[in-house]
């Protein structure tokens, strides 16, 4: 059995994930986007029904991964904020100009986290040098990175992402995610070695997951 985060777009997704059995829920919003920082009023609304981990999003819009200082400080906000309504961890990642992992920035959200945990999301799917960003990652104190492997999905990156398991040596999780699903968890684990995956549970290009496939995903 594995260890399972869904990726919910919306309170129902929340829902949804949290009956059927999901270790642990991501929460954004902006589907489209591939995901941003979700509604306060949604989170403390969650928070009160929901008993599993609430990993949050702080990503002021979509595109690239490189902000501006007033970006900065709207994540800083946003953080704070969401910390106080009961978060149990945060998901954010920040490039440079150059597509390398910006220590420095990462490193004031990572500390204003403390003592909760942070995710590098697919942001590192961005990111030169595969080696070099997970040294920089770890560096900069986060406990999980989300990635395909710097591939488009987790088929394509399966070589990547052993190596990082691989590399990383427990020193920090390697959470499998991008184009993940029950039909493919199997052999991704297999393949991996990783423990911890990550998927919308979404199977019919729709916006909310499905209760079958968090179920699958889970008991594979």
């Amino acid at each position: 059995m594995s260890k399972i985060e869904i990726a919910c777009f919306n309170p129902e997704s929340a829902m949804i994930a949290f009956e059927n059995g999901a270790d642990r829920i991501e929460l954004c919003d902006g589907l489209s986007e591939g995901g941003t920082t979700p509604d306060f009023e949604t989170m403390k609304e969650l928070r009160a029904k929901i008993t599993i981990p609430i990993f949050v999003m702080i990503r002021p819009r979509g595109g690239d991964f490189t902000y501006s200082e007033a970006e900065l400080e709207q994540m800083k906000k946003e953080l704070v904020q969401l910390k106080s309504l009961g978060a149990d961890g945060f998901v954010f990642g920040i490039l440079d100009q150059n597509d390398e992992v910006n220590v420095e920035q990462n490193k004031v959200l990572v500390e204003l986290a403390d003592p909760l945990p942070c995710t590098f999301h697919r942001a590192f799917d961005r990111a030169t040098n595969l080696e070099d960003s997970l040294e920089k990652v770890i560096d900069c104190g986060f406990k999980t990175i989300l990635t395909s492997g710097q591939k488009p999905n987790v088929s394509e990156g399966k070589e990547n992402l052993k190596k990082l398991v691989e590399l990383s040596n427990g020193r920090i999780e390697i959470l499998v995610g991008g184009g993940l699903r029950s039909t493919n968890i199997e052999e991704i684990r297999e393949f991996t070695n990783a423990g911890y995956f990550h998927s919308s549970a979404i199977t019919d290009g729709g916006a909310f997951a499905i209760a079958d496939e968090v179920v699958a995903l889970k008991n594979k």
